[in-house]
């Protein structure tokens, strides 16, 4: 009796492995084509080049980040503009980024987590995801515990760290969907 058990929970075994091999399947085949990729090619106003930034004013919104309410990040600048409704800024605050940058182009947030640990061991929250490169996920978060051993330096890391404040603005403005334009 043993023998026909054990066939019976292999068989369900592997009809579950084989169905959620055709689920992951399908969710991948369904994903818009935008969400995980930058799309330069199709962002009217979005420019992939830097941009001349305004010298007296230099939390002043760059020239060819887009056009209606998005997320701006300077990998040049570190620096995030939070776009409302005719393209007038919200708010804008520097950032730390991570080691890992995500390419210019138009993007979209892709995932939220409301806490989580970060790839440094950091405990973290308003997680915002966006892009990945090389495997690595790139989205902005708030370091709400620091690890406590320092992390490897050769360690690839893809949070942009933002203050407990602007961590709150960037929540509640980059809902999934939202599109975030990375600018040099």
């Amino acid at each position: 009796m043993a023998g026909s058990s054990s066939g019976f929970v292999a068989g369900l075994t592997a009809v579950a492995l084989a169905t959620v091999g055709v689920l992951a399947f399908q969710a991948s085949a369904t994903v818009p084509a935008g969400l995980a990729k930058p799309r330069t090619g199709d962002a009217p106003g979005v420019s992939t080049s830097k941009a001349p930034r305004d010298r007296k004013e230099p939390g002043a919104l760059p020239d060819g980040s887009g056009t209606g309410q998005r997320v701006v990040y300077s990998v040049d600048d570190d620096r995030v503009w939070l776009v409302g409704e005719s393209s007038k800024v919200k708010r804008t605050y520097r950032v730390t980024p991570g080691s890992v940058d995500p390419l210019p182009g138009l993007y979209t947030v892709t995932s939220r987590s409301n806490a989580t640990t970060g790839t440094d061991g950091s405990a973290i929250e308003h997680v915002v995801r966006f892009a990945t490169v090389d495997s690595v996920t790139i989205g902005f978060s708030t370091v709400v515990r620091a690890a406590s051993a320092p992390p490897d330096p050769a360690l690839k890391t893809g949070g942009i760290r933002e203050s407990k404040a602007e961590g709150d603005a960037m929540w509640d403005f980059a809902t999934i969907g939202r599109p975030v334009v990375v600018i040099p």
